[in-house]
């Protein structure tokens, strides 16, 4: 591979969204290394296979190859805020990441979904929607498939990409046909100084966007920029063109303006935030002209992503729920909320893990209110029996099969189990969908 200081690409952190902008490169014959921290990263086989010859280091992050570079493309799990890379910006090295090399590349329109909890769901159910017009669409970024591992084949008629604040950072290309912040909750604070930081983050998801979507109860999704067009949704009644819901004697129904679109006893997945979740689809979908009665098949279709409010069955009137995509504070305080809407019996609430600097005092006042027992594992679960000392019964694990067997013992006819641990995983588990299959076993051992 050449390495001249006009032309090299560096790839820093290898792992799925690295090999996709390898390959990128190869494809597009950019000379291209790769430098990683761990000694040994993901996808490292795979690379291996691609492309023996590349020039790589793995273990540090090579200032000699950094030094070499024309441009770094920073993989989503790595700091900007990384010595090497700072010194790199000081340096006058371009800084970007695959959303921006894709970006750059397509012509077809993009739907752009973030957010602090429920992108994935409403990524995966835009997507769905498209497919039931017989669209070619194509759905990943950072939910599934890397971005540009689309372009190995024919340009699709649409784009729904999941973007996380860490690719936010690094694109400055992207000209969505749509935009949303789902929601702003804190999250990444050991990425992060402050709020303030993420929430710059995720705006830049409407930079040169036609239109947003923002949810009308959080005004930290609304566009600081000058954005012309701006749909809203929310569980209240709507304004003439927007989303939200109307109660009437009937039952309570998904609304455009005063147009009932679906009464929401249709709707399989469960929990008031998921009602938002389905009004954002709607509103993003109508944006890029999506047949509204194809929209609405898909949404009594959708059953929902596995580890995000899953339900996984009912034993002696119990039913038990998966979320263990609930790993920042406002995903559970939205899970909890939802599932205790319905004023059926109490919660039992499986929780910790790493807590990445979060501040779980929100989590007191819907705990309180609609938790009967808390079982707490992993790192962070000291911090929180003590947060929550005064919010109801606590308990400490040591493992999955313990808590899964400890909210059995706890809970009455009527409750709800629910996993959704407001951290991350990797201190007990590989990532979040190894713990949520772990508690799948262990209920169905039940």
């Amino acid at each position: 591979m050449a390495d001249s200081k006009k032309n090299l690409n560096v790839v820093v952190g290898l792992g799925k969204t690295g090999l996709s902008c390898i390959k990128f490169c190869l494809r597009e014959n950019i000379p291209v290394a790769v430098i990683d921290s761990r000694k040994e990263p993901p996808c490292a086989d795979e690379l291996k296979t691609l492309c023996p010859d590349i020039k790589k280091v793995f273990g540090e992050f090579s200032s000699e190859l950094i030094q070499q570079a024309l441009r770094l493309i920073v993989s989503p799990g790595i700091s900007l805020q990384e010595p090497a890379i700072k010194q790199a910006i000081k340096n006058g090295i371009a800084i970007v990441g695959d959303i921006e090399l894709f970006a750059q590349k397509v012509s077809a329109p993009i739907v752009a979904i973030t957010g602090s909890n429920a992108k994935s769901t409403v990524t995966a159910l835009v997507g769905e929607m498209a497919k039931k017009t017989k669209m070619n669409v194509k759905v990943g970024g950072n939910l599934g498939t890397p971005a540009l591992n689309f372009l190995e084949r024919k340009e699709g008629d649409l784009y729904v990409l999941e973007l996380s604040s860490f690719q936010l950072e690094t694109t400055n290309s992207l000209k969505a046909a749509v935009a949303t912040i789902l929601n702003i909750s804190e999250d990444h604070m050991d990425r992060y100084n402050n709020m303030e930081e993420y929430i710059v983050a995720k705006q830049r998801i409407y930079l040169n966007c036609q239109q947003a979507v923002v949810n009308r109860a959080d005004k930290n999704t609304w566009p600081k920029n000058n954005v012309t067009k701006i749909v809203s949704f929310g569980l209240d009644k709507p304004e003439k063109d927007q989303f939200g819901l109307i109660k009437s004697w009937r039952g309570t129904y998904l609304v455009k303006g005063e147009e009932k679109l679906l009464n929401i006893n249709k709707i399989k997945i469960p929990g008031s935030h998921n009602l938002e979740n389905i009004l954002a689809a709607l509103a993003l979908g109508e944006a890029v002209s999506l047949d509204m009665s194809a929209m609405l098949q898909a949404v009594i279709e959708f059953s929902g992503l596995p580890h995000r409010c899953q339900y996984v069955g009912e034993r002696d009137g119990v039913r038990w729920y998966n979320d263990s995509k609930g790993t920042n504070v406002g995903a559970t305080f939205a899970a909890i909320k939802g599932l205790a809407a319905d004023n059926k019996g109490k919660i039992i609430l499986i929780a910790g893990g790493i807590g990445k600097g979060a501040d779980f005092t929100p989590l007191c006042e819907p705990i309180k209110k609609s938790v009967r027992k808390i079982i707490l594992m992993g790192e962070a679960a000291k911090n929180m029996a003590t947060i929550f000392k005064d919010c109801g019964e606590i308990e400490i694990v040591n493992s999955m099969k313990a808590a899964v067997e400890k909210a059995d013992l706890a809970a009455l006819r009527g409750d709800k189990v629910l996993l959704s641990p407001a951290c991350a995983s990797f201190d007990m588990f590989n990532n979040f969908e190894h713990r949520g299959d772990e508690f799948i076993k262990y209920v169905k051992q039940l």
